[in-house]
């Protein structure tokens, strides 16, 4: 076979530089002992002394004095080596059963090149039997040595494996981490493509009235604060929310690699979540003043809030004893919102297996407790139709809370230096194009959206962190029904914000004041109000968050003009505060209704029953080169740390299919991947 006169010159080994017994004395081979584990992913590492090698390589492992390769206890991979692409590794899924202290062995044909010394495989600590204890079996959890076992293992260069084109479409969060992530393992020939003029996606801090960052005139209109910690009110146990971590843990590798520049800098201060003077709803109650009372006043007497009235038919006994069934299966207990925090991932599988996923909570009560139409809308006419998924309300129970100071808009700025040498803004994309020939995928645009033939350019792969509200618009190759009917299907809940800015913070003034906090009003087509949390009792301009309104009411508003919307917001600050509020507005005000902003068409991801648990398998596929990231492909949804998580989870992805398992462990321990196995 040709190339067989230079076997003696092939060098394999799993790191570099340890001397191995010689398999004779004239092929001397090199390794470094090496401990792997079952049932996970390893590189191996290839090293030619000579570049003229040329012939067949087949790797496999086996009892260390095995003479031919039909003795081998498995195969770890084959290609045919051509003197100039020489493999430099290979991906070895160890199997459960593999033996201990057997050999690396590498033949050409018959020829064998070269042998390990004796590796130590130890038993996974992490093996899949306690994987299913934090992560569902059938399928929503990233399990790469599954999803490795499915390819073809010819080796690759590294060379060429990290020079690969990325083409990065979308630059909110997950993108703009998937860039990171990228250049952390050497990665660097990406480029994110945004079809908006900004990068950030759907973190919006307005600075209203012309002001800067500094000025703190500024108000949240996507994502606001993020939950710390949680305390158990019986025990006073007080427990971390690990999730939110990474955006904590974001901001200091950002600040780190900005050298600390307090222009880019990512700084936490604390946020007010809860406020006793906050606006309460009261159901139409109003204070002798025409006010409406706050949240302390409907504490000190909630006889003054009208109740809802109840139907004709209403059963008392059956109403009770219903909605303690519904909380009993529910089981938002202080032990299920402490696994919540701690580990999302085993909760959601606990949850899956208990079928919270199955029912939405009127469907719970109308088809499995039975209850009447009457009575089942009155105990739950405000829900929507997801699954009973309760992350959100662990989150909202939190006791702690921080923001970002200066606006949460400093996220994408501190990435801007690392990301404006491969950045394209304004492209629309509208198409994806897989190359069967070469492998390769195209993105379609057009710069004159009249034209029939779109513009393009093409890359090895794509990573989609676009929302699907858009991606369903685009031409896309023959997807899997799963994935086509995720992208198509995928519900998303719509919400509108109002900011109102005012000559001073009045409302600090007030008697009793109002410092921070969200409150909420039954005033139609405002729901929460919040005041903000930075600069307390200072002097100058402040801004209100006068209307934050999700669900159906969000699109009653998003159909009105900016001019009726915050007209309709003004006299609601002015119920609200009274007489001071039109006194102190300036006529600034900054309005974002997310299911017409052209770049979103969503506030974010709300699985309907049978979406969640069912698509996110979907997502974890490589289909024609493309992979999807994105807070709508995430456990969670509607929060920067779960557009994190799924970078994290896709650039894993990548990586594997690269063959760079080193890297995607590298990825996966650093950045929380606590629920991707490799």
């Amino acid at each position: 076979m040709k190339g067989l006169s230079t076997v003696s010159s092939i060098v394999l080994s799993l790191t570099t530089g340890a001397l191995a017994s010689p398999v004779s004395s004239q092929d001397v081979v090199y390794f470094k002992p090496l401990k792997v584990t079952k049932d996970s992913l390893h590189n191996i590492h290839l090293g030619f002394s000579d570049e003229s090698f040329e012939g067949e390589l087949r790797l496999v492992h086996g009892s260390c004095d095995m003479v031919e390769a039909h003795q081998m206890h498995h195969e770890i991979g084959s290609t045919f080596v051509r003197r100039e692409a020489h493999p430099e590794r290979f991906v070895w899924i160890v199997p459960e059963n593999a033996i201990d202290n057997g050999c690396l062995h590498a033949y050409s044909g018959s020829h064998l090149l070269g042998r390990s010394t004796p590796i130590s495989v130890m038993k996974n600590m992490r093996k899949r039997e306690e994987i299913s204890e934090v992560a569902e079996m059938t399928g929503p959890w990233f399990d790469g040595v599954a999803y490795m076992q499915s390819k073809q293992n010819n080796g690759s260069t590294l060379a060429v494996a990290k020079s690969k084109k990325i083409a990065i479409v979308g630059g909110g969060m997950s993108g703009l981490l998937t860039s990171h992530l990228l250049d952390s393992v050497g990665i660097h020939d990406w480029e994110i493509i945004e079809s908006s003029q900004r990068i950030g996606g759907r973190i919006r801090t307005k600075y209203l009235a012309g002001s800067t960052p500094g000025d703190y005139q500024y108000q949240e209109m996507g994502p606001m604060r993020f939950p710390v910690e949680v305390k158990d009110k019986e025990t006073n146990e007080t427990y971390e929310i690990q999730d939110h971590k990474m955006v904590f843990q974001l901001a200091e590798t950002l600040n780190k690699l900005n050298g600390n520049a307090s222009s880019l800098a990512v700084n936490f201060i604390p946020w007010i979540q809860s406020s006793p003077n906050v606006p309460g709803n009261s159901n139409g109650y109003r204070l002798p003043n025409g006010r409406i009372p706050s949240v302390s006043q409907i504490a000190a007497n909630k006889s003054i809030v009208p109740a809802a009235p109840k139907p004709a038919n209403y059963d008392s006994e059956a109403a009770d004893k219903a909605e303690e069934e519904l909380q009993e299966f529910i089981g938002l207990t202080p032990e299920k919102m402490k696994e919540i925090a701690t580990n999302i991932f085993k909760a959601h599988k606990a949850d899956v297996d208990k079928g919270l996923f199955s029912f939405s909570e009127t469907a719970y009560l109308k088809y499995h407790l039975n209850l009447s139409a009457d009575i089942t809308d009155y105990l739950s006419g405000f829900s929507n139709n997801g699954p009973m998924w309760e992350y959100d309300s662990v989150y909202f129970a939190a006791a702690t809370w921080k923001t970002i100071d200066k606006g949460l808009e400093s996220l994408p700025r501190a990435f801007m230096p690392h990301v404006q040498d491969r950045l394209t803004l304004g492209r629309k994309i509208d198409g994806v194009v897989y190359n069967n020939e070469t492998g390769k995928v195209s993105l379609t645009w057009r710069e004159n959206p009249l034209a029939m033939k779109p513009n393009s350019k093409e890359y090895d792969y794509a990573v989609i962190a676009a929302p699907f509200t858009k991606v369903r618009l685009w031409k896309l190759p023959q997807y899997s029904s799963l994935l086509s009917r995720a992208i198509n299907t995928m519900n998303y809940q719509q919400s509108c914000k109002v900011s109102l800015h005012y000559k001073t913070r009045f409302w600090e003034k007030l008697s009793p004041p109002i410092i921070g906090g969200c409150g909420s009003t039954d005033i139609a087509g405002i729901g929460s109000v919040c005041y903000p949390a930075y600069k307390i009792n200072s002097t100058g301009p402040g801004v209100i968050l006068g209307s934050y309104v999700s669900g159906t009411p969000a699109r009653s508003v998003a159909a009105l003009s900016a001019q009726d919307h915050v007209a309709m917001v003004q006299r609601a600050m002015v119920e609200i505060h009274g007489p001071v509020a039109a006194e102190q507005w300036t006529g600034a005000y900054d309005r974002q209704c997310w299911e017409v902003d052209e770049h979103q068409a969503g506030a974010w991801a709300a699985p309907l029953v049978g979406q969640q648990d069912l698509y996110l398998p979907a997502y974890y596929q490589t289909e024609f080169n493309t992979i999807f990231i994105g807070e709508h492909t995430s456990y969670t949804h509607a929060w920067i740390f779960s557009a994190l998580d799924s970078a994290v989870r896709g650039t894993t992805q990548l990586l594997l299919d690269l063959g760079l398992v080193d890297e995607a462990k590298q990825v996966v321990q650093e950045w929380m991947g606590r629920w991707i196995h490799v």
